[in-house]
């Protein structure tokens, strides 16, 4: 349990960060199942759609920390190759 004032400061300011980042990575999520939902039913188009909000995203999550750079690059080239199998 926090006891200085500065401990107590912490705490809120980690809880706080926190809600932040669990809202950043919930939308990474949501928009990655979005692409992986539209390659799954076949829809190039849609898919596309998805893919194109899903990257500058899931790049942001990578700038903000959230997730590892690699980790971002890794999941947008594996998407990007899913499109364009789904596309030939």
């Amino acid at each position: 349990m926090a006891n200085t004032s500065s401990a107590k400061k912490a705490t809120r300011k980690i809880a706080r960060r926190a809600a932040i980042n669990k809202n950043r990575r919930s939308r990474v999520r949501t928009y990655v199942r979005q692409v992986e939902e539209a390659l799954a039913a076949g829809d190039k188009a849609a898919a596309l759609e998805a893919f194109k909000t899903a990257e500058p995203e899931l790049m942001r999550a990578a700038t903000k920390g959230v997730i590892h750079k690699n980790t971002a690059s890794r999941k947008v080239s594996r998407l990007a190759h899913r499109l364009k199998v789904l596309s030939a």
